[in-house]
């Protein structure tokens, strides 16, 4: 492996070090409603918009979009300076270039358990957790060095988790599904305190192209809420990557792209809080604390005969890295094909999942249509997957609409997204084939026991309707969701005999709001949260007659947050 990095960073800075020395700083994933103004003005202009697919984040706003400052929304900076500090330094032909990133305070309540994902650091926990970040970025011609730790502190008190008063057999499959993918309930019994790199790089930059290593959080794919592949639910994890700063424009359209090779790392947590026991024996299985290795590519194309349509793929493969050969398809995804497991055992030993995905702007009826499908497991071959169109395929379907008001720069933005994970086939339910779980890499598609992927896990599936009225970073909107948590495991555990009443789901009202006034950027979330069937318990007592309601909890959950931008 170190042969390859080695040539391939030696290539790679021969290239860079030869071109022009440019700015290329990223906006953190997810930073309050930042990202989103930048997709909504594609949707918003008639004739010219910009070529950015939105589908390969973090983006470069000062490249794409005109800026001035990759945290300000308009062209020319406002002369704002709430602090009255020096932050920053810019020599006169640009060569060198300092300044401050903005500092980020996040604080959250949940009243009865957790709940939440696209996150970044933060855990699911219940109670107060607060995040902190601060840091700077600096540029030497080509050379950017950006420092954006963050800082986690969460109380993390007891909450009621699953039930031990479960059946036995049940409670043992929850293990045998929990055992093979590292989402512990709980992080640890006690209050937590952790510190990350962060949304931190050091790259080499030219032109459109940038290449350095990152603990950056990613995001893959055109889904707002969820992706199948990357999302900042967990911490970003350490890895180099080669990327476009901008598209790149050919004779048959614009292009971009990202290749990553990661190491994801595995949480210190079991499955639940305490373990529990089968009959005086341990249930739970310790994950392996091999290193793992996770290399990834994502590309789209935005073809120059179709206005505002973007096309694009993206693949990740995992395995442990004692168990990498000398084959390039061993560190780079692209390099190895999808093969059926008989045809190589050695297969049975990675995790591999790939999707295509397309974004496709409206700007007449200003509108937008967006789609991703991905499978997890190893195909077997062309014509398998075209006759099994459903077997271990997940999906994200979205549409967005903005409706303009009397005020220009005024506008309502109604949204619907869906997305379902779940599997569609009894056996693979059975021999617990689902999505980001794995036999053999028992952390599975995770980092810090956190999904990598998608946030509502495994088996889920989520339908969610908004409508916000927006004005430049000032947003006040409205949700309805429905969150239905993994129902592979509810028909893997009631196999025998299936409990219409066990299903797991939430139904959640949210209000958020997001308001800039001069440096500072706030923001607050509200949201009320029935959850029905709670772990998949009946509240089953002496007496009572069969048929039982499960148990329904409710949990409200506040948020608030500000920034400072420099």
């Amino acid at each position: 492996m170190k042969k390859y990095l080695f040539i391939c960073c030696s290539f790679i800075t021969v290239l860079l070090f030869n071109s022009s020395p440019i700015s290329a700083q990223t906006i953190a994933v997810g930073f309050a409603n930042l990202e989103d103004y930048y997709r909504q003005n594609q949707l918003l202009s008639d004739s010219s918009f910009d070529k950015l697919s939105h589908t390969i984040r973090p983006i470069y706003p000062t490249k794409n979009f005109g800026v001035r400052s990759e945290y300000f929304i308009d062209t020319l900076r406002t002369p704002h300076n709430l602090l009255k500090i020096q932050s920053g330094y810019q020599s006169k032909n640009e060569l060198i270039n300092f300044h401050l990133l903005p500092i980020q305070f996040q604080t959250r309540f949940n009243s009865d358990h957790p709940y939440g994902w696209n996150d970044g650091p933060m855990i699911p926990a219940s109670g107060l957790q607060t995040y902190f970040s601060a840091g700077f970025y600096g540029k030497i011609g080509p050379i950017s060095i950006q420092l954006q730790p963050e800082i986690v502190l969460a109380a993390n008190p007891e909450f009621e988790g699953f039930s031990d008063k479960n059946f036995k057999v049940f409670t043992a499959r929850y293990y045998d599904f929990y055992n093979k993918i590292d989402l512990p309930e709980r992080f640890g019994n006690s209050s937590f305190g952790e510190t990350y790199w962060g949304q931190s790089s050091v790259r080499i930059n030219s032109k459109n192209v940038s290449f350095g290593l990152s603990t950056e959080n990613l995001w893959w794919g055109p889904g707002i809420s969820n992706s199948l592949l990357m999302s900042n639910t967990a911490p970003g994890f350490k890895h180099f990557t080669l990327n476009t700063i901008k598209p790149i424009a050919t004779r048959v359209g614009s292009f971009e792209g990202q290749i990553i090779a990661g190491w994801p790392q595995t949480s210190k947590y079991g499955v639940l809080t305490p373990e529990l026991t089968y009959f005086n024996e341990p249930l739970y299985v310790p994950k392996s604390r091999n290193q793992r290795y996770l290399s990834g590519m994502i590309f789209t194309w935005q073809p120059k005969w179709i206005k505002g349509l973007f096309l694009g793929f993206d693949r990740t493969l995992q395995l442990y890295t004692h168990q990498q050969g000398n084959r390039i398809g061993d560190y780079l995804p692209l390099f190895s094909p999808f093969q059926s497991v008989s045809a190589d055992e050695s297969l049975v030993k990675r995790q591999q999942m790939g999707a295509v995905f397309f974004r496709w702007i409206w700007p007449e009826s200003k509108a937008e249509f967006y789609g991703e499908f991905g499978r997890h497991h190893q195909n077997t071959s062309l014509r398998n997957n075209l006759l099994e169109t459903e077997k271990n395929r997940g999906y994200i379907v979205g549409l967005r609409k903005v409706l303009p008001l009397k005020n220009k720069d005024e506008h309502l933005l109604i949204s619907a997204e869906v997305s379902q994970l779940n599997e569609t086939n009894s056996n693979d339910i059975t021999n617990l084939n689902s999505w980001y779980i794995n036999s053999f890499i028992t952390a599975g598609y995770t980092h810090q026991g956190q999904e990598i992927g998608a946030g509502i896990g495994p088996g889920a599936n989520i339908q969610q309707v908004s409508v916000s009225w927006n004005k430049g970073l000032k947003k006040i909107g409205l949700e309805v969701e429905r969150y239905l948590h993994n129902d592979d495991f509810y028909y893997y555990a009631l196999q025998d005999s299936y409990d219409f009443r066990r299903h797991w789901y939430d139904l959640s009202l949210k209000a958020s709001g997001t308001w800039d006034y001069q440096n500072l950027l706030f923001n607050a979330n509200i949201f009320a949260t029935r959850s029905y069937n709670y772990k998949y318990y009946l509240e089953q007592k002496p007496g009572d007659p069969y048929f039982v309601y499960g148990l329904n909890k409710f949990n409200l959950q506040i948020q608030l947050g500000v920034n400072y931008r420099f």
